[in-house]
């Protein structure tokens, strides 16, 4: 369910700048951030690095050797 929040436009500014690097919308800018804060919340001893490996592995499709089916 989606709901309005009210940002800062300096937050929506940034998001749309790294969006734009990324190739994602301003929202979807502000999910990763959110993601990658609360990955690192919950794991402080992970680096930055290994955060971003983890949010890309999830983004990747599973490869056809490990369906079953």
């Amino acid at each position: 369910m989606a709901i309005n929040v009210k940002l800062s436009e300096t937050l929506v500014n940034q998001a749309r700048r790294y969006g734009g690097v990324q190739h994602r919308s301003i929202p979807k800018q502000i999910e990763y951030w959110s993601q990658i804060g609360k990955i690192a919340e919950e794991n402080p001893d992970l680096p930055f690095a290994m955060i971003r490996e983890i949010l890309i592995a999830d983004q990747e499709e599973v490869m056809g050797e490990y369906q079953f089916g």
